[in-house]
Formats: structure tokens, sequence, C-alpha cells
């Protein structure tokens, strides 16, 4: 079965990572295209399934190089804004174990400017499924106008939301605030440890999937890095491995497992609306799928998803 349409909204970020410099005065910054709605929009792209992303593009430098790196991955543009405003900047440095700690440069930003009048024009007829979440979902103007596009896609489409919590940005509290009305709005819960011990500190994740659960999520999954991921489906568990991997670096890795959940799930046909006809067994084996995608982009420097041929050569090579 071919996958329907996915459709994400948030932001672009431009991931700025230091490296050496020819005298010890100067920072070298090797820029790549992030911001984790775009990396799950370009990883369901990569994995093949059409990926439509609703962004606000600038139209300075970084712009043009998001709108080049989403278009090369296959993701569909043609609902993006064209923004005056300049694109949001992420510095990150990397400790010994390539986690990244990110400084933000995202005042009056491009992306969280967004209208009603924008979002009205989206034709969510072929969508069978709306993911957003991070940055553009407490970031102001926009939030706002983000969660009323959420509540009118639901009676059409799956809700899927990342947090992806950023509390150099953004104060925890703020996430907190809204997340059990998110819950209300979303079908799939995806977030990472680190996720949870902001928004719950010191809730084990049993109790936290149990919260959420109540507030209306029926599909949470907290990843936990190289411990694997607790999926938990209306209160029903299970665990999932994560697939031994030489790592870079960590950037874009929940994103991609993101993409891989939703696109396991989305090609068996069981997105389109609230979940009903998932089991656990077809959570599991869509948690296992998005661990071998997330290894594959924690082996690459920076938010780089892997492509659909690459997971097939990989699988190949497990079976020999």
């Amino acid at each position: 079965m071919s996958p329907r349409q996915i459709t994400v909204l948030g932001e672009c970020v431009a991931d700025a990572f230091a490296e050496p410099a020819n005298t010890s005065n100067e920072l070298a910054l090797r820029v790549l295209p992030g911001g984790g709605p775009a990396n799950t929009a370009a990883s369901l792209a990569r994995l093949g399934t059409p990926a439509r992303f609703l962004a606000r593009l600038s139209g300075d430098v970084f712009g043009r190089l998001f709108r080049a790196h989403l278009e090369t991955s296959g993701v569909d543009l043609s609902s993006a804004v064209p923004a005056a405003e300049p694109s949001t900047l992420a510095v990150a440095e990397l400790d010994a174990q390539g986690q990244a700690a990110f400084s933000f440069h995202a005042q009056n930003t491009a992306d969280w400017q967004w209208t009603a009048a924008e979002l009205a024009r989206v034709d969510l007829s072929e969508t069978a499924c709306v993911h957003t979440g991070s940055l553009a979902l407490v970031q102001e103007p926009g939030a706002a106008v983000v969660e009323d596009f959420l509540a009118a896609a639901a009676p059409h489409a799956t809700i899927s939301i990342d947090p992806n919590v950023r509390p150099l940005l953004v104060h925890p509290d703020v996430y907190r605030a809204r997340l059990a009305h998110w819950c209300g709005l979303a079908d799939v819960l995806r977030l990472s440890e680190d996720d949870l011990e902001l928004l719950l500190p010191g809730t084990p994740p049993e109790e936290a999937c149990d919260i959420w659960h109540a507030a209306g999520a029926r599909l949470v999954v907290i990843t936990r890095g190289a411990d694997g991921a607790l999926a938990s489906l209306d209160g029903e568990r299970v665990e999932v491995p994560a697939v031994p991997t030489s790592v870079v670096d960590t950037v874009g890795a929940g994103d991609s497992f993101t993409a891989g959940l939703l696109h396991h799930l989305g090609a068996r046909g069981l997105l389109g609306g609230r979940l009903t006809e998932v089991r656990l067994d077809d959570v599991a084996e869509a948690c296992r799928f998005a661990t071998r995608v997330a290894a594959l982009t924690c082996s690459v420097a920076g938010p780089n998803p892997p492509w659909q041929s690459q997971l097939e050569h990989l699988a190949t090579a497990d079976r020999t």
C-alpha cells in the first residue's frame, strides 16, 4: 500500500556547527539545514512518504539553503509561505558523545509569524496525518494560529505532536501550560526522555504516559537514545531496543524516529483517523523501523536522515 500524504508544519533552523579555524581568533561555522519539523519532513520524503511542508521560508541565504535541501529531499513546498523576516539560526556545540547543546538566534524570525489567513488556504483533503511541534507551537504570535489549525485538521487527519522542548529559548513552563491541550488534539505524542524530564521532572515514563493518555493522546512514544524507546498505546506498553551504531552526533535523530514511526504506520494504511485500527504489534513494528532510521541519522554528521535505499541496503546486509 502506498502511503498517503503527511503534512508537516513548523520551523526551519540553520544549524551552525563549530569547526577548526585557520587562526586561534576565528570561529568557523559549518551550516546545515535543520529544525525539528523540517528534519521530519525531509526524512518522511526520503523514506517514500509524500511529504508536504508548511513553512514560512525567508528569502535570505539560509532560506535559500532550506528550500534547496527540502526540494532535493523530495518535499512538497507548494504551500510554503515566502517570508520577509530573517531565518532562525541555532549554533550547536557537540560534547564527546555527539550530543548537541544549542544557542538560538530566533527573535522576530520568519518561523513564528503565522497568520490565520496563511493557514486558511491550506487544503488537507489529501492529507492522512498532520505533524507539528517544537517551537512553532510555543513561539508567539504564531503559536495560537498553529493550535487552531490543528483543531480544524483533527476531524479529518491523524494529529502528531513532538514537543521538542528548547529551554534556552522558551521556558518549560510554557510547554507545560499547553501540553494537556496538545494531548487533547493529538493522536500521537512523541518526545525524548530529556523532554520528559523537563515537562514532568522525576516522573517515571509509564506514569507520564498514563497522564498524557488521560489528557487525550492515544499513542505516546518516549525515545531514550541508546536505551531504545517506550511506546504506550492506550496504556498497553512495549519497549523496543535501539539499533547499535557508531554515533557521529545525535542531531535530528528524534525527528528521524518520528518520521520512521509515521511512515511505517502510514504505509500500512493506519493513519487518517484516531488510530482505531492500530494494535500494539503495529506500534512495536513501527518503532523498530523508526529506531533503524534514527540509528542511520546518528551515523552521519548533522540532521541528514537516510534515504529508503539505504534502509533497504541495511536490511539486506542484516539478512546475509
